[in-house]
């Protein structure tokens, strides 16, 4: 059996090193695959994706949360549900309850049906028995997409928060951004701050950090201690 860490962060202000070492502390044995920056989708995920490929029968992947897999419900359900049945053990250190060894066991658990000798007697315990079985299957099954959508649920919630925080700074009569079109030298925080926020993509702007940083003529370390600290006061 081979084991695979895969460690994901989609935003730079995130550290990966937080999960690689919860995967490594859980399984010292496990070949980390990691990358940054991809969107909810798995198009696109080449380190992931050469995972998919490598991974046979009784290998594990191992994730520090569900959200790492997917954060799209319904992608990442059917993509469960397709690695469990060739054989893939999933491990999800924030949520092994839905480990994929969690759902097999329910299925080994099944009831035997109890033959009395009686014909109906035994038709009757057999459809009773088969009902009993189904529902701890569906049971498996329900909570691994209440993960899923959980997850999703959590990323959405953050952009609403976000959107909610940023409208009301503006009834409160707070600045947001610049001068429209002015080449912009930005020295103090808070002015840079403003620039972030009308600029980026991650609130009310389109573009990206690089192009965002070349603007407003701001440090890497400098915009993304800005950034984390808006994150923070709209959210909070």
């Amino acid at each position: 059996m081979k084991v695979y860490g895969y460690a994901r962060i989609s935003r730079k202000q995130q550290s990966i090193d937080r999960q690689i070492r919860n995967i490594k502390e859980a399984y010292p044995s496990a070949v980390i695959a990691q990358e940054a920056f991809t969107g909810t989708k798995l198009e696109g995920r080449k380190e992931f994706e050469k995972i998919l490929k490598a991974v046979k029968p009784g290998d594990m992947i191992v994730f520090d949360s569900v959200s790492r897999m997917s954060r799209n419900a319904e992608e990442g359900f059917a993509l469960y549900q397709e690695l469990l049945q060739k054989g893939i053990d999933l491990v999800f250190l924030k949520e092994p309850h839905i480990n994929t060894s969690v759902y097999r066991e329910a299925a080994d658990k099944q009831i035997d049906t109890i033959q009395t000798g009686d014909a109906a007697t035994d038709e009757l315990m057999a459809a009773i028995t088969a009902g009993i079985n189904r529902y701890m299957l569906r049971l498996a099954e329900r909570q691994i997409q209440l993960a899923f959508d959980q997850a999703e649920k959590e990323v959405t919630d953050l952009h609403q928060r976000t959107r909610e925080g940023i409208e009301t700074a503006r009834l409160q009569g707070k600045q947001i951004g610049g001068v429209p079109g002015r080449k912009l030298h930005v020295k103090k925080a808070e002015a840079a701050k403003k620039m972030i926020l009308k600029y980026s993509r991650d609130f009310e702007g389109s573009l990206t950090d690089a192009e965002v940083m070349k603007l407003i003529s701001v440090s890497h370390n400098s915009f993304y201690k800005y950034k984390r600290e808006l994150i923070t006061t709209i959210i909070s």
